[in-house]
């Protein structure tokens, strides 16, 4: 399972890239397998405010329909459009040209109290987060 080393993760499978004062999301590559083929993302809206934890977006797959949470609090600055005509770019490409929105988030220090890729790593093994 890829778990970059370069990002921060939430419990949700949500992963995160801090990008100067801007923060770059999308869904796990982990989330994606679950979902199986996706077939459709509903985008925040530019503008939008987020509430950390708070759902964002959702992703449809043809096995399901998933919320995807907000991982800090913020302002929606930028969404992927071309997940509209593309949305199977989320499994495709997960962690690239599959991210969901950019935020800029109210306290970027929030970001440093996401899960780290060992931390993820436990968590889709099914441990627990800070465990040995």
């Amino acid at each position: 399972m890829n778990v970059p080393d370069h990002l921060r993760y939430t419990t949700d499978h949500e992963w995160v890239h801090l990008e100067d004062d801007r923060v770059r999301m999308g869904i796990t590559e982990f989330a994606q397998e679950a979902l199986g083929d996706v077939v459709f993302v509903q985008l925040p809206a530019v503008g939008s405010r987020l509430i950390a934890g708070g759902p964002c977006s959702e992703v449809e797959s043809t096995k399901s329909v998933s919320d995807v949470y907000a991982p800090v609090a913020g302002e929606v600055v930028e969404v992927n459009e071309d997940l509209v005509e593309s949305p199977q770019r989320v499994n495709e490409d997960p962690y690239g040209s599959g991210w969901i929105c950019v935020i800029a988030p109210d306290d970027v220090a929030e970001v440093a109290a996401l899960a780290g890729p060992a931390d993820y790593r436990r968590i889709i093994s099914g441990g627990e987060p800070g465990s040995k």
